[in-house]
């Protein structure tokens, strides 16, 4: 089981701080921040990527375990670590491990909080991933699991006037992403049937980019004022039926019992 996502990383990072990023970021925080407590503090984030949500939570309070297979994406998290004081830096645990070596990595049932953003979308064969994120979960646990909708792949060609993409989005999961990566999306049903045949109940979802996704990879950041109603929309909008049904991203949250 292998991630495809690593030719992309150079892009990845050059686009940290541009809208979509940052609205994808922020709406992600805001849900998260509505399941997630206090007294259930381990987190593991799985991909953690430069680490995000990672530094949120730390700096909420949470002990977080942040793994990545990128010595590239986790030298960034460090880098942010180094600005913030001790008792931040002191909660976060960095790990330079493989996503498919978990059950090697950790125990079973060792973290209250499992988070996996914007990686199962790289991988062609989701259901170890899936498999050994479920087993991270202690009693009580919650899975936060961000995926690319594949209800919804025929919305952003569509809004760019490319029929011949849009029309073919239908019929697949495969779609192309801005990285340049071809990637694979997720139906939420069948994400759901794989969850509950996990031992998962999934409790809540939302969708995540409704209006901001067609934005152009290099668009800034608007005013601080205007940056706040977009949030603000893209947070209702993404709670809503029948927006957050074609939202760029689906975010789903699943507790094991």
């Amino acid at each position: 089981m292998t991630s495809t996502f690593t030719p992309g990383e150079k892009t990845w990072l050059a686009q940290l701080g541009t809208l979509r990023q940052v609205v994808r970021q922020e709406v992600v925080a805001r849900q998260l921040a509505a399941h997630l407590r206090s007294d259930a503090p381990r987190v593991l984030d799985v991909g953690c990527g430069q680490g995000s949500q990672a530094l949120r939570l730390a700096r909420l309070g949470f002990e977080v375990t942040a793994l990545d297979s990128s010595a590239e994406m986790l030298a960034e998290l460090r880098r942010a670590l180094e600005h913030e004081p001790a008792p931040v830096r002191d909660r976060v645990q960095v790990v330079h491990a493989d996503a498919s070596r978990l059950a090697g990595t950790f125990s079973p049932g060792c973290f209250d909080v499992v988070l996996c953003h914007g990686l199962l979308m790289y991988f062609a064969a989701p259901g170890p991933m899936l498999t050994d994120l479920a087993r991270m979960l202690a009693p009580g646990g919650i899975l936060s699991l961000l995926v690319r909708n594949g209800d919804g792949l025929a919305m952003r060609p569509g809004l760019r006037g490319d029929w011949a993409t849009a029309v073919a989005a239908f019929d697949t999961t495969a779609y192309g992403n801005r990285l340049g990566i071809t990637a694979r999306a997720d139906r939420r049903a069948e994400l759901t049937a794989a969850l509950t045949g996990r031992g998962l109940e999934v409790f809540a979802w939302y969708g995540v980019r409704v209006f901001t996704d067609t934005a152009a990879d290099d668009a800034p950041l608007p005013t601080a004022t205007e940056l706040n109603h977009i949030l603000d929309a893209e947070t209702r909008a993404g709670s809503t039926d029948p927006y957050r049904g074609v939202a760029a991203l689906t975010h789903v949250f699943a507790r094991r019992p």
